[in-house]
C-alpha cells in the first residue's frame, strides 16, 4: 500500500505544480507550532482554517451547482448557535454539540431553502440573502434562550492547549476539504454527485430531461454545504468561546463570496487560497498603523484581481 501511495505521489502530485504547492503548504501548516510560541499567530491560522471549510462549502453549493447563495452565513450561524445552546442547556461535550449543530445546520438550512429550489438567478440570491436576517431576528426575539444581543458566552475549549486546538482544527479542515473535493469530482469512478452537480450548473433543464432528479440533488447540495459550514461555525464558537449575532451578519456572507471569487470558484482549492491570502493579510495590516484602512486595502486587492485575473488566483498556480 505504501508503495502504491508513493507511486501515486510521484506520478499524480509531483508533475502538477499546483498539487505540489498544496502539499508543501499543508506540511508548513503542520510544522508551524514548532516555530511559533504565541497563541495569536496560531489563532489566526485556526480561524483561517475554519473560514477555509466555510468557503469551500459555499463553493460546493454556489460554484459547482450554480445555486448562488448570498446567505451562507445562515449555516455557519446555526452551527455556532446550535453547538452553544446544546452545551449551555444539555452540558454535552464539544465533539457532540459541534456535530449535532452541523446536522442541525444542514437540516434547518435545507428546510428553509426548500421554497427557493424552483428559483433561479437573482430571485434565489435575494431569497437566500434574507434567511440570515430572519434568523437574526429569531435570536433577538428569544433573549432568555439565545442571550439576545449579548449572545452565549463561556463555551469550553476543544482541547487543553492551543497547539491541541490547532491540530484538531487543521485535521478537520483537511478531512472536510478532501470529502468535499471527492463529492464534487466529476471524474470520480465511485461518486457521481460531482458529475450531476456540474450538469445542474450547466443546464438544469437538460439535466432534468435526462432523468436526473434536480430537486433532490439541489437539496443534497444545500445539505452538504450546510453541514460543513455548520462544522466550521460550531468550531468557531468554541475557539472564541461564544456565539453572537455576528455569525449571521451580511459581512460574513459576503466575505465567503469574496474569498472564493478571489481564489477561484469551482476549484475547491481556490477558496482556500483566497482565505489563507486575504484573512491573514487583513489581520496583519490590522496590527500596523494602517489598521483603519485594512478593509480598503483588501477591497483594492480584490478589485485588481478581478480586473487582471477574473478566474481567480488559484488558476495561475
Amino acid at each position: 500500500m505504501l508503495r502504491r501511495l508513493a507511486k501515486n505521489f510521484r506520478f499524480s502530485v509531483l508533475p502538477v505544480p499546483g498539487r505540489l504547492i498544496a502539499v508543501i503548504f499543508f506540511v508548513v501548516l503542520f510544522i508551524c507550532p514548532l516555530f511559533v510560541n504565541t497563541r495569536y499567530p496560531l489563532l489566526i491560522l485556526m480561524i483561517a482554517s475554519l473560514y477555509g471549510i466555510f468557503a469551500v462549502s459555499w463553493d460546493l453549493l454556489s460554484g459547482y451547482t450554480g445555486q448562488l447563495n448570498f446567505g451562507h452565513a445562515l449555516f455557519f450561524g446555526i452551527g455556532a448557535y446550535g453547538s452553544a445552546l446544546l452545551y449551555k442547556y444539555a452540558g454535552w461535550p464539544p465533539v457532540v454539540t459541534i456535530l449535532l449543530g452541523a446536522i442541525g445546520a444542514a437540516a434547518i438550512g435545507s428546510a428553509l431553502c426548500l421554497p427557493a429550489l424552483r428559483l433561479r438567478g437573482p430571485y434565489l440570491s435575494l431569497f437566500t440573502l434574507a434567511l440570515p436576517l430572519l434568523m437574526t431576528e429569531v435570536v433577538r426575539g428569544f433573549p432568555e434562550i439565545t442571550g439576545g444581543y449579548g449572545g452565549i458566552r463561556g463555551l469550553p475549549r476543544i482541547a487543553d492547549s492551543t497547539v491541541g486546538e490547532y491540530y484538531i482544527i487543521l485535521l478537520v479542515m483537511i478531512v472536510s476539504v478532501l470529502i468535499m473535493w471527492k463529492l464534487t469530482d466529476a471524474g470520480s469512478k465511485y461518486v457521481r454527485t460531482g458529475l450531476i452537480f456540474h450538469a445542474i450548473r450547466e443546464d438544469e433543464i437538460a439535466a432534468r430531461a435526462t432523468g436526473i432528479n434536480t430537486i433532490r440533488y439541489k437539496i443534497l447540495a444545500f445539505a452538504i454545504g450546510g453541514f460543513f459550514a455548520g462544522i466550521a461555525g460550531g468550531l468557531f464558537a468554541h475557539i472564541i468561546k461564544g456565539a453572537g449575532l455576528g455569525v449571521f451578519s451580511m459581512v460574513m456572507s459576503f466575505q465567503v463570496i469574496i474569498w472564493s471569487v478571489f481564489g477561484g470558484m469551482v476549484s475547491i482549492y481556490g477558496p482556500l487560497v483566497g482565505v489563507f491570502t486575504l484573512y491573514p493579510l487583513v489581520e496583519l495590516v490590522g496590527t500596523t498603523p494602517a489598521s483603519d484602512y485594512k478593509f480598503i486595502i483588501m477591497v483594492v486587492i480584490v478589485i485588481l484581481i478581478l480586473l487582471f485575473m477574473p478566474e481567480g488566483v488559484a488558476v495561475w498556480i
